[in-house]
């Protein structure tokens, strides 16, 4: 691959990546000013504003896959793993029983008499 060509697909490449920036700027702005206004009476925002709100969410709420995410299982569960491989069954239905009485589980009933819960 010639170096003309490598040029002209980073070239490209950086072309697309601003059109779609811009255009997921230009979208929140959009949707922030139909929306925020009229429901919240809040501020009516500008392109940069909108860029640097999403910057900000981004600092806020993450930049990757760094700790714990819905999709990823955690520290805890090779351990817990592990551990109920090593349960025999009498010793699984006593800590689901447990877990149960702790976290108020109602069962299929659905009824707070067998919780030990009422609703008063």
């Amino acid at each position: 691959m010639s170096k003309a060509v490598r040029i002209g697909k980073i070239f490209v490449w950086a072309v697309v990546i601003f059109f779609i920036g811009f255009g997921i700027v230009w979208g929140t702005m959009y949707l922030w000013n139909l929306l925020i206004p009229d429901l919240f009476h809040g501020p009516v925002l500008n392109f940069w504003q909108t860029l640097g709100l999403l910057v900000l969410a981004k600092v806020f709420f993450g930049f990757g896959k760094g700790g714990h995410s819905r999709h990823s299982p955690g520290p805890w569960k090779n351990y817990w793993r592990e551990k109920w491989g090593q349960m025999s069954p009498v010793e699984r239905d006593k800590f689901k029983q447990k877990m149960k009485e702790k976290w108020c589980y109602r069962g299929e009933s659905g009824s707070p008499s067998e919780s030990g819960t009422t609703n008063v």
